[in-house]
């Protein structure tokens, strides 16, 4: 049911200096090995989900440009996520979640600290495969993966983390597994866009909204600790 990649535990620098003050200040940062899914969740997997619970739909789950069961499941707000995740732990018989920013991060980057995106320091204006209008979500893993063997770490789609969002929290964030403000009104969420013109985000690229919202170019991607 899940393909996953173990991420080594280890230190990396998170964030950056000269982009979005959110982003800011870069800070070296711990995370404890964890278990990643290589591709967020697809549409089809998430229908396995709503037959077995009888979940609500997401948004605009009829509609022919979210229908490929090899798209990414969109549509879901943070609690849809957070209940397939409870689904996905009782069904296996262990803890799956979504990922904290900091583990997403350690994720997208693979083992080099220096790159802008997750394949390197290449614009998305530059490449073939982020050219034009997308009507929808492109199937997952259709572009190349990054080192650890992950797809889509950073385009296609934004991906609900753990977080609560806060704009000034690296200058207070822990050094060790860092999971966020305690409180908030907005989760963080991770990834480009293909509603965007430029559909590739860069590593260190933050945004967030509202946990209820359920937006067609929001999904997600689960975790296992190991």
């Amino acid at each position: 049911m899940l393909n996953l990649k173990r991420i080594p535990s280890g230190a990396f620098v998170m964030g950056s200096e000269g982009f979005h003050p959110s982003e800011a200040p870069s800070h070296r940062v711990w995370v404890d090995s964890f278990e990643i899914a290589t591709t967020s969740v697809t549409r089809g997997e998430y229908g396995r989900f709503l037959g077995a619970t009888g979940h609500h739909e997401p948004r605009d789950w009829s509609k022919a440009e979210f229908s490929n069961p090899e798209q990414p499941v969109v549509g879901v707000s943070w609690f849809d996520a957070i209940a397939y995740c409870e689904w996905v732990s009782g069904l296996l018989g262990a803890i799956y979640r979504l990922p904290t920013e900091a583990e997403w991060e350690r994720a997208c980057r693979g083992t080099n600290e220096d790159l802008l995106y997750y394949w390197g320091n290449e614009e998305p204006s530059t490449i073939e495969y982020f050219q034009g209008k997308w009507n929808g979500p492109r199937s997952v893993a259709a572009w190349r993966p990054n080192k650890f063997g992950l797809w889509n770490m950073g385009d296609n789609i934004h991906e609900w983390c753990q977080d609560w969002y806060a704009a000034d929290y690296y200058a207070v964030s822990m050094g060790r597994n860092p999971t966020g403000p305690l409180q908030g009104t907005r989760r963080v969420s991770r990834g480009g866009s293909w509603r965007h013109q430029v559909k590739a985000s860069r590593v260190t690229q933050r945004s967030s909204i509202p946990p209820t919202f359920r937006y067609t170019d929001y999904g997600f991607r689960i975790v296992r600790s190991s």
